[in-house]
């Protein structure tokens, strides 16, 4: 149970993240490659305080980590958990198109069912 409860609170905190639209900016940009917070805030009108805010909000909810190369600490995307949001957002449209397959499906027999009695 504590697994699924950590795993609930994890993409609770990723779905509240990509809830701003700067973070989903950030998101966006590290999807290319790794940036700086300097790369990171060069199209925004925040500070780098700010951003790097932003960074931390995105690192508690497993979407990013920071790594050290010399004197640089570039941000990377972390693409498991991002994945495991699109999963879990997967698996609910999925249920859904399989329930309007079958609304088409049904629809379309009580259509062809419609025409044949008319032909009587």
């Amino acid at each position: 149970m504590s697994l699924d409860r950590s795993a609930d609170d994890l993409l609770d905190r990723a779905f509240a993240a990509l809830a701003d639209p700067v973070r989903r900016s950030i998101v966006a940009r590290l999807s290319r490659g790794p940036a700086t917070v300097n790369e990171l805030a060069e199209p925004f009108e925040i500070s780098k305080q700010a951003i790097s805010k932003h960074i931390q909000v995105l690192e508690q909810a497993g979407l990013v980590s920071r790594t050290r190369e010399a004197q640089r600490r570039p941000v990377h995307l972390d693409p498991a958990q991002l994945e495991a949001v699109t999963a879990w957002i997967d698996r609910y449209r999925l249920i859904h198109e399989e329930q309007y397959r079958r609304l088409d499906a049904l629809l379309e027999s009580s259509e062809d069912t419609g025409g044949k009695e008319e032909k009587r």
